[in-house]
């Protein structure tokens, strides 16, 4: 009967070369743990056959008992590490410290009487046997080991019903080794022969345990997508430490930086030009802003995507990891992609510019088309719009202006380039209500009655309802907005004398106080049936003494510095 454990101790031996072979770092340590201690224990039941006295026999027994108390222990961590149930470390501590008190009572065999009362040896059919009265640490060994068998068993069937992210197959392959582990302990005494079942029960343990081993592997993503970036050997990885002295590096990174052929571990390699200027140039703009962590590398050939992470030695930041891979392909589409969007954005901003142009081209004839039904104001569309250009420019273009000053005048974002270019393309439309006005009032070469000039005022409101349902709808909602006061309050004067709504001071929108002034000065400074042309002088006398009357006051220095240039402009167009 000796062969039978012969055998059982060659193939616990064997098994556990097995699992070495396959043996992984992120292994539970407690699985190792249970793969080294079961050969010592098969070992132990070998001896005891071979023994040929009680010494022997006894020495024997004692390294038995090292699967006996420690393995219960080893599987049950195991267990609750498999099931990704945490132990506190005090719970860990208080478990081993319970079997190796239970050791301790095994070690007394042969000298005090805890463990075994009374011991004998005897041959029996070629076997060593001891013959033995069990004491309480005997019991006390056993009741440890139900303890751990139990707890072993509710952990599984919490993790079975409760748990999403641990495999079921791998928790019923878990109560095999356990549930046979009982079995044995506590029925396998009764086998006949003086043959025991708990060897047999180790090596089945040791088997199903390489078959849960070999299925972690693929539930661990994290080291498995770790080792697959290792095997396809695409990416690269460097490592220096917080002293940034040089950790290591695998082939693909060195295939990128050759450099790295010629730096020794443990060294700082700052003193080689090309990794100053590449690897530790990224690394102090990630030590400034670790937001900053991905950076582009480019050879003759090809582009690298370098990122930057913290390397972690368990839950410590150690030092700095490199990754690096080929991002050439999808630099090359990204910027295929970039040339396409150019391309497609060039052509759309070509045909909105188009688009926009036909439209203002559009409002223009349309006010052409209405100016042409005034026999008093020919022209004046053309001339308003390049007085209120020439306001404009003075505006941007002063010198003495203060931010406090054009938030004052135009808001809280103050004057901007979007508000010069919206009053602008605005100004041809300010007179579009005059559609609306009977010809006869329209066009009536003297002086209106007080009736005709209630209608003819009706214009300004009829033109800013008629602007407004033309630009409905349209994306540019800060024009829409301009074109619409424009054309509703360019007769609004600044003491609220004007029409339609009789506005006062900066309730008057300020494009429309920039219209007011270049329509009244075009009105002087051009002829008109019911009066000739004023001169220069006369026209900026009465434009001088309207400043706080007529027109706001703090706009009279744009057009103090913009008479030179306004003059100049109605002279050439009279030649």
């Amino acid at each position: 009967m000796t062969a039978y454990y012969e055998i059982l101790f060659g193939l616990s031996i064997l098994l556990t070369l097995i699992y070495l072979a396959i043996w992984h770092k992120h292994f539970d340590v407690h699985i190792t743990l249970i793969f080294a201690f079961i050969p010592i224990a098969n070992l132990g039941y070998a001896m005891l056959a071979h023994s040929r006295n009680l010494n022997t026999a006894l020495a024997a027994v004692k390294i038995t008992y090292i699967g006996g108390c420690f393995l219960a222990l080893f599987i049950t961590q195991s267990i609750f590490g498999l099931c990704h149930i945490k132990l506190k470390r005090w719970m860990s501590a208080v478990l081993t410290i319970i079997s190796m008190a239970s050791f301790s009572f095994v070690l007394s065999i042969g000298n005090a009487p805890y463990f075994y009362k009374s011991v004998s040896f005897e041959v029996d059919k070629g076997m060593g046997k001891l013959i033995k009265t069990y004491g309480f640490a005997h019991t006390l060994t056993y009741v440890v080991i139900t303890f751990f068998i139990v707890i072993s068993f509710i952990a599984m069937i919490y993790s079975l019903i409760k748990k999403n992210d641990v495999s079921n197959k791998t928790i019923i392959l878990l109560m095999f080794p356990a549930t046979v582990s009982f079995i044995s302990y506590f029925i396998g005494k009764v086998l006949p022969d003086g043959i025991e079942a708990l060897p047999l029960s180790y090596v089945f343990a040791q088997v199903i345990y390489l078959i849960i081993v070999h299925r972690l592997c693929l539930y661990d993503i994290t080291d498995l997508g770790v080792d697959s970036l290792i095997q396809k050997g695409d990416t690269g990885f460097v490592s220096f430490d917080f002293d940034e002295k040089y950790l290591g590096s695998n082939e693909s990174a060195k295939n990128v930086f050759p450099i790295l052929n010629d730096i020794e571990v443990d060294t700082c390699p700052s003193k080689h030009e090309e990794v100053k200027n590449t690897l530790f140039k990224w690394l102090e703009e990630f030590k400034r802003d670790e937001t900053k962590d991905h950076f582009y590398y480019e050879t003759k050939d090809k582009i690298y995507l370098i990122t930057i992470r913290y390397l972690f030695d368990g839950k410590h930041a150690r030092g700095y990891q490199f990754f690096i891979t080929d991002d050439t392909d999808s630099r090359k589409y990204m910027k295929l992609l970039s040339n396409y969007n150019d391309q497609l954005s060039a052509e759309v901003s070509e045909k909105t510019e188009n688009i926009v142009q036909m439209h203002n081209r559009l409002i223009l004839s349309m006010a052409t088309m209405v100016e042409s039904r005034d026999n008093s104001t020919g022209g004046h569309i053309r001339r308003t719009s390049d007085v209120v250009r020439v306001l404009i420019d003075e505006i941007k273009n002063d010198p003495d202006s203060d931010k406090k000053t054009m938030i004052m005048l135009f808001g809280k974002d103050g004057l901007t380039e979007e508000f010069c270019e919206d009053v602008i393309k605005a100004a041809p439309m300010h007179d579009l209500g005059k559609i609306a006005v009977d010809d006869a009032v329209l066009r009536k070469p003297g002086k209106f009655t007080d009736e005709e000039y209630a209608k003819m005022k009706m214009h300004a409101a009829e033109g800013a309802r008629i602007v407004d349902s033309i630009l409905e709808g349209t994306d540019d909602e800060s024009f829409h907005k301009v074109a619409v006061n424009v054309a509703h309050y360019h007769h609004e004067r600044w003491d609220g004398s004007g029409y339609p709504e009789g506005l006062a001071g900066d309730k008057i929108p300020v494009e429309a106080r920039i219209m007011a002034i270049a329509d009244v000065y075009d009105a002087l400074v051009s002829k008109r049936v019911y009066k000739d042309k004023f001169s220069f002088e006369d026209a900026d006398r009465i434009m001088m003494e309207s400043f706080g009357k007529h027109f706001d006051k703090r706009l009279e220095k744009y057009y103090v510095a913009a008479k030179p240039k306004l003059e100049a402009y109605y002279k050439h167009i009279s030649e």
